[in-house]
C-alpha cells in the first residue's frame, strides 16, 4: 500500500473546510426556516450556501501557497520514467584485437 501524501499549506486547509461549512450553513437555515414560521423559508435564503462557498474560495485564494503539495487525483497512474538507458562497456583502443 502506497502512503499517500495531503498537502498542509494555508490555501488547501481553508478549501479542506468548504464541507463543514456548508453543512453547517444548510444546518443553520434550515433551523431558521423552522423557527421563524415561514418568513424565513428555504427557498429565499438558499443564496447564503452560494455566499459561504464564495466566501471559503475568495479566503483560499488570498492566502500564501508555502508549501503546497501537488497531489494527483485518486485513481491516475503517475507517469512513469523513460528506461534507463543500457549500460556500454568501456571501450579501450585495444578492444576489437583478438578476435
Amino acid at each position: 500500500m502506497s502512503v499517500q501524501t495531503r498537502c498542509h499549506c494555508q490555501s488547501c486547509t481553508i478549501k479542506n473546510l468548504m464541507v463543514p461549512a456548508l453543512v453547517i450553513t444548510l444546518g443553520v437555515l434550515f433551523l431558521i426556516s423552522e423557527m421563524s414560521g415561514g418568513r424565513f423559508y428555504f427557498g429565499n435564503t438558499w443564496p447564503m450556501l452560494i455566499l459561504v462557498i464564495g466566501v471559503i474560495q475568495l479566503a483560499s485564494a488570498m492566502v500564501p501557497r508555502d508549501g503546497h503539495i501537488d497531489v494527483p487525483p485518486p485513481g491516475t497512474i503517475p507517469p512513469i520514467p523513460p528506461p534507463a538507458p543500457p549500460a556500454v562497456p568501456p571501450q579501450t583502443p585495444f578492444s576489437a584485437q583478438g578476435q
